[in-house]
Formats: structure tokens, C-alpha cells, sequence
């Protein structure tokens, strides 16, 4: 599988990130579903989804300043080849870019969890999972304030989902409120256009949902829609688990 390369620029150890939570799990979303992974959950957000499971990295986004070196040590003392860089959203946390070149020298396998709202610009990654946002996350004025029309004006950035496409291996995950969502997918695709290298498969549906009585209605009507569109289907293995529940 081709690996992307990181962007030259120098290792700023002193460089700090805001970090809500690091943990070891296994990932519950996606193409490497199953796989024991580390997660480093980074605070704060561009976005402000409607349905956000973490709201303590977004919408009141809580955490400490880590240094570089301190977080590669807990990455190193769980002895997990895989570490996944989520949020909130990774990509706008200082010192980011950095750290996963820091990563990448130690040949740990790479997964970016974003929305695709900012550029990619050759930040070292194994595998990109995108995660652009439907019209079912727009919040409601009246909780979200002047937050709603930065969130709709942002939400959707094809021409840097292009950039990552092109870059290197990515999945596409869209969060599916209700069978009606298909349309807006199917017109976003057609938007961003064919790339080589990435086929339908890659994208994937998932029913939005927090809690297991919710995503086992929604799973089997979404199931049948990937059927009949060529879409994959992506369940929330970690809810299966663990429940809505930090740390998992």
C-alpha cells in the first residue's frame, strides 16, 4: 500500500498540542475495524455538529498542553504499532504536523480522523479517514448561536477532500441520519469527481447514533442502502462495547 510522505520541515520538540484524552482501544470505525490502536484525542474543533459524541474536545473543548516528547512516551509504553490522531479536529491543533512526522520516524502506522475542513499539505499519514459533514449536523440556532453559520459555511470543503484523496490511502465516512441523506451524498460525490485509485467501496455509511437501541434500528435500512448502491457499510463497534464512554 503506498505510504504518504511527510512534509519536510523541521521536529519542534518544545511545541505543545491540547490533548482531551490518549488511550489504547481498538478502533471501532472503518476499514481497520478491530485493530488495537492508540488514540490521541486532541481538543477543539472548527465544527460544531448537532450530534457530536464529544462534545469535551468540541463544543467545550477541555484538556492539557502536552509537550511532543511526553506524548510520544505514553504512545511508546503501550506498545501499539497503530495510533490514531482524532478530535474534535486534529488537523486545526498546534504542533500536529509535527508530531506525526515524530510518528512517522518511529514507523508507527498513522490513522487522521478529520472532517477534511483543512488542507492535508503532506502531513505524514497511513490511512486518511474523512469524515465530511452532511446537513444532519447543522446545530439549531438557538443552541449553537453564531457557531451555526461558521459550521454550515465550513462543514464542507470539496476541494481539500480532493487534495486528500489524492494524497494517499483514504476512507470516505459519511454519518447517515435517515434514508433521505443519500441524495446530498450522491450529489457531494459527483462534486469532488473521480480520483484515480479510489473506488466506491472506500466509502462508507454509518448510522448516526450513540446508544445501541438506536444504531440497531438504523443499521439494517443503511445496510440495505449500501447494497443497492455499492456503498460499505460501517458500524460502531466501540458502542457495541463500551457504550458511549470516554476512554474506548
Amino acid at each position: 500500500m503506498q505510504r504518504w510522505l511527510p512534509c519536510r520541515q523541521s521536529l519542534l520538540p518544545e511545541a505543545t498540542v491540547r490533548i482531551s484524552e490518549i488511550f489504547h482501544s481498538i478502533q471501532g470505525e472503518g476499514l481497520l475495524i478491530g485493530v488495537p490502536s492508540v488514540f490521541i484525542r486532541t481538543s477543539g474543533c472548527n465544527l460544531r455538529c448537532r450530534w457530536c459524541d464529544t462534545p469535551y474536545a468540541s463544543w467545550n473543548p477541555e484538556g492539557e498542553e502536552m509537550t511532543l516528547p511526553d506524548i510520544m512516551e505514553r504512545v511508546r509504553g503501550y506498545n501499539c504499532r497503530h495510533v490514531v490522531l482524532t478530535g474534535g479536529e486534529p488537523m486545526v491543533a498546534s504542533g500536529i504536523r509535527e508530531f506525526a512526522t515524530m510518528l512517522r520516524a518511529e514507523d508507527f502506522h498513522i490513522t487522521i480522523e478529520t472532517a477534511a475542513t483543512v488542507a492535508p499539505e503532506g502531513i505524514a499519514c497511513d490511512l486518511a479517514s474523512l469524515s465530511p459533514k452532511l446537513a444532519n449536523s447543522t446545530p439549531d440556532a438557538e443552541v449553537a448561536g453564531p457557531w451555526r453559520e461558521r459550521h454550515e459555511a465550513t462543514r464542507w470543503k470539496p476541494e481539500f477532500i480532493r487534495q486528500w484523496l489524492e494524497a494517499g490511502p483514504c476512507q470516505l465516512k459519511f454519518v447517515v441520519s435517515q434514508a433521505s441523506d443519500l441524495s446530498e451524498i450522491e450529489e457531494l460525490l459527483n462534486e469532488i469527481g473521480a480520483v484515480p485509485g479510489f473506488t466506491r467501496d472506500r466509502v462508507l455509511l454509518m448510522p448516526e447514533g450513540t446508544d445501541v437501541t438506536t444504531l440497531r434500528e438504523r443499521g439494517p435500512v443503511l445496510a440495505r442502502i449500501c447494497q443497492e448502491h455499492g456503498f460499505r457499510f460501517a458500524p460502531r463497534l466501540q458502542i457495541e462495547l463500551y457504550g458511549n464512554t470516554r476512554g474506548t
